[in-house]
């Protein structure tokens, strides 16, 4: 090492001056004329952005002059309340313009119609700019896409004595002559500048003279190989290197030992043991001079490694060079690993813990909370309205809604959850959106653009402690749905590069999983736009039940359930819920497929069982088109399967017949307020095929509430399906007087507080019983004459009931019913007539021969009855009974004698 000083001593500097391609002070000159030229630049933009905006400024200035000098002038209101206010103003506004040198002056009423404009043609058209502020008596300036192209423009209110708002008077300058005023200031503004770099460039002449002659125009490689092998042992190693002199005295410390060890800038020259700052054992080490080898010493917060050799060896001055390696880096990179490992941590943490579900708003959240406090202090999240709709954004907007926010406090300034917010362009957010490149802003407090946005709460911001943001797009399929804002406060450090790749990873997980959310609720909207529609939207008039229902959408998609109230003919009525296996748009529409049999099959009239029977055969033909479809295209079968409840109700008897396949069983609440659930045999579900199902009859008493459901309301994940239904057992009980619809909404909230995690229907059926004074029945024997006493019969019934108009009617069908039923059925007949929303007539007889419609030939002495009776009746038709059959016809009551829901019905609607 003294050897190697010794040589650099000895090195002759003078041949490196003969070689001078260009000189330090060359360069230097160069750079300070850069510099120069640099910040004039600079001056004249400033100036140019000064004079810009001072020209816009009183651009708007004389506009709000101009409008307020013209709406105070004398006689406006005398021309406003003219004929033709056009004639008397066009001129003025005109001459006004050109003397006030604006380019138009605009007089329109109070809904924005102009009385005068530069173009005559948009004279009496609609003013281009917002009124509304004036309307309320104060001036308002705004730049607009108008007439005349880009306009500053101010609008004034033009009041009357009584200080009301009778017009508008709207003045201003189109941003072109805004520009030509601006460009005319342009010479004077670059004269100035190139004046300056003049200057400016012949004192950096004079400075880099004086510069050539102090380092005599050596270039900088030249000056620097005077020093290479200074350089090559003091400051190009990684280690720290001191030499101490025989008798302790530092005569040399490179700047890695003045680091290492935290020496002085004096400390060359001082005796070893008068650094005070060193440990004990490092000092008396260094004052030893003996020799060592990664001798471990501690200074400061370092573990250093310390090597010392003597100097003396062949003939070297007597001391001892040193040289120090740091410890502490294999410390840090320890820290740099745990930190990746954390990283590593957080992204498999995100991956876990966000998209767990298909919810937009959730998502959104779930993304804000795993940053939270582990990468930033603050997330808010922000999406186009789109996506939350299940849309795809359109690239053109930059205004989102805030999804998502969180933070280690909650007493933060940032736009609060739900807030729409309208990004500027020169906003780290609006760019990102734009570009889908992430934004690094590491001191928000340069970050012009940000504090356009909004110069009041950006303050509140950074005073806030908020000092660091990374805004990074949320992007998926190519396409932005919005943007994730990280935001560092306090003593944190602000974000760096590598940050920003570990946040642009993080937003991509959740960005697949928004997506995923967005499009599944598109999924959802659709399914249950769908499912609502196949949904009865309306019940049906009828006089047999009172009806309270409910249908609650899934909260993760929808599915097959449905309910109907379907009236039959004799004031009977039909209920019927339902459940299709599965969800989404295959449920809803197999769902809409079923009811709509079912619908058709009632008008038959058939009994439960026979209806559930030929269902089933429907889904089972369902199920072989769609397996033959699937095999054909991926060889995987689909299977339909769906369970029912059809029960009639019969407000004559009361009694109520209803069979189930594998349908949950009702519950019934007495007139008591006691529930129970009816012993009700359960066949196979729909689509299974081979097995019959069975009826069961229950005798209701008037005010029972018969309790249909789907599984959806009683099935839950947390409880087993017992204990589910004495929930709704309890939920029942002890309220006979309440209304079938406040019983529905009792029940829901009392099951299902929050939203359901399965589809819904909920229908409640209060019973009500036809009076006996309304019902009136015969026998009739297997005789023909016995017609004539019948009509007689009937006759006098109708006029004690009031009805005596439909006497001559009800005559002619029951006549044509009951001698059809005397000639071609047998006995037992009997006849019935029911007075209800219309007048039923039934014959029942004991034969199963069903009457058909025929048209009669001229010559043909029958076929006529039937179709005398289907012009009389307003509906006709035939049931089947275990008996035989029922043939019944109705007949429309006459207005003043039933109206539905008034005192004149049969029995009143609940």
């Amino acid at each position: 090492m003294a050897s190697l000083f010794a040589h650099f001593r000895r090195l002759s500097f003078r041949p490196l001056v003969s070689r001078s391609p260009r000189s330090l002070a060359g360069q230097v000159f160069v750079l300070q004329v850069a510099v120069v030229v640099l910040l004039v630049a600079c001056a004249v933009f400033a100036l140019v952005l000064q004079s810009q905006r001072d020209t816009k400024t009183e651009a708007t200035r004389r506009s709000v002059a101009v409008a307020q000098t013209f709406a105070h002038s004398p006689g406006v209101l005398a021309a406003l309340r003219s004929p033709d206010p056009t004639r008397i103003l066009q001129p003025l506004t005109e001459a006004g313009r050109k003397t006030a040198g604006v380019d138009f002056i605009v007089v329109m009423d109070t809904k924005g119609i102009r009385y005068t404009h530069p173009l005559p043609d948009r004279i009496g058209k609609r003013f281009v700019g917002t009124i509304g502020p004036s309307l309320a008596g104060k001036v308002y300036t705004e730049s607009v896409h108008g007439p005349l192209g880009r306009e500053v423009q101010a609008t004034v209110p033009v009041e009357n004595a009584n200080g009301k708002v009778v017009a508008l008077v709207s003045a201003g300058l189109t941003v072109k002559n805004v520009t030509v005023q601006m460009d005319r200031q342009l010479p004077i503004i670059l004269g100035a500048g190139a004046g300056a770099l003049v200057a400016a460039t012949g004192g950096t002449a004079l400075v880099g003279r004086r510069l050539r002659r102090q380092t005599h125009s050596l270039a900088p490689d030249q000056m620097t190989s005077m020093y290479d092998h200074h350089d090559a042992v003091l400051h190009s190693v990684r280690e720290g290197v001191l030499i101490v002199a025989g008798n302790g005295r530092l005569l040399l410390a490179n700047d890695e030992a003045r680091r290492l060890l935290e020496l002085p800038p004096d400390v060359e020259g001082r005796f070893v043991s008068e650094l005070s700052n060193l440990d004990p054992e490092t000092v008396a080490l260094l004052a030893s001079g003996r020799e060592v080898t990664d001798e471990v010493h501690l200074a400061g917060e370092r573990l250093l490694a310390v090597n010392q050799r003597p100097t003396d060896r062949g003939g070297g001055p007597e001391g001892t060079v040193v040289t120090l390696r740091d410890f502490t880096e294999l410390r840090a990179v320890t820290g740099k690993a745990e930190i990746a490992q954390e990283r590593l941590k957080l992204l498999y943490d995100a991956g876990l813990g966000i998209g767990t579900t298909l919810d937009v708003l959730y998502t959104a959240q779930e993304l804000a909370r795993v940053a939270v406090p582990r990468f930033a202090d603050f997330v808010t999240v922000d999406l186009a309205d789109a996506v939350l709709h299940g849309e795809e954004p359109t690239p053109a907007t930059t205004t989102m809604r805030r999804t998502a926010v969180r933070g280690i406090r909650d007493d933060h300034p940032l736009y609060e959850k739900g807030r729409l917010i309208d990004f500027l362009p020169s906003t780290p957010q609006a760019r990102g959106y734009g570009s889908g490149h992430s934004e690094l802003v590491a001191d928000l407090s340069t970050a012009t653009g940000w504090h356009a946005q909004d110069p009041v709460r950006t303050k509140e911001i950074m005073d806030y402690g908020i000092h660091s943001l990374i805004a990074a797009p949320i992007k998926a399929r190519g396409v932005v749905l919005g943007m994730a804002n990280f935001w560092r406060s306090g003593q944190h450090e602000p974000f760096d590069e590598e940050e920003l790749s570990l946040a642009e990873e993080l937003v991509a997980r959740a960005a697949v999983s928004i997506d995923n959310a967005r499009r599944y609720t598109r999924e959802h909207a659709v399914a249950v736009t769908l499912q609502r529609s196949l949904l009865p939207r309306a019940l049906p008039e009828q006089s047999a039940l009172d009806i309270g229902y409910r249908y609650l959408p899934a909260q993760s998609g929808v599915s097959g359930d449905w309910f109907d109230v379907i009236p039959l003919p004799g004031s009977r009525v039909a209920l019927v819920v339902g459940d299709v296996v599965g969800h989404g748009l295959h449920a809803a529409a197999t769902m809409g497929r079923l009811r709509t049999a079912v619908h058709n099959f009632s008008t038959l009239d058939l009994p439960p069982d026979e209806l559930l029977s030929h269902l089933d055969d429907l889904v089972g033909r369902i199920d072989q088109d769609e397996d033959q479809d699937e095999a054909g295209t991926d060889g995987v079968a689909g299977v339909v399967g769906a369970t029912c409840l059809y029960a009639i109700y019969d407000p004559v008897t009361r009694r109520c017949v209803m069979a189930s396949a594998a349908h949950l069983a009702p519950a019934l609440v007495h007139p008591d307020g006691t529930v129970t659930y009816p012993d009700l045999p359960t066949g196979p579900p729909l689509g299974l095929g081979g097995m019959p199902f069975q009826t069961a009859e229950l005798e209701l008493a008037e005010g029972a509430q018969l309790v249909l459901y789907t599984d959806g309301l009683i099935e839950d994940r947390r409880r087993d399906l017992d204990v589910g239904m004495e929930l709704l057992r309890d939920a029942l009980t002890g309220h006979p007087d309440r209304t079938p619809e406040e019983s529905c909404q009792a029940v829901l909230d009392e099951l299902l507080p929050g939203r359901p995690q399965d589809d819904v229907a909920l229908l409640i059926a209060r019973t009500r019983g036809l009076p006996p004074d309304r019902i009136a029945d015969w026998d009739v024997p297997l005789d023909p004459a016995a017609v004539a006493g019948m009509r007689e019969t009937v006759s006098q019934k109708l006029d004690e009931w009031g009805l005596s108009e439909l006497a001559f009617s009800m005559e002619l069908v029951l006549s044509e019913l009951i001698t059809n039923a005397i000639r071609y059925a047998s006995e037992p007949i009997h006849v019935r007539l029911i007075r209800d929303r219309t007048l039923i007539c039934e014959v029942a007889d004991g034969s199963s021969t069903s009457p058909h419609l025929r048209y009669a030939a001229t010559m043909d002495e029958g076929g006529r009855g039937l179709f005398l009776v289907s012009q009389m009746a307003e509906r006709w038709g035939t049931r089947y009974t275990p008996q035989g059959k029922v043939i019944w016809a109705e007949l429309a009551l006459p207005e003043a004698t039933f109206t539905p829901g008034t005192s004149s019905s049969p029995y009143p609607l609940l």
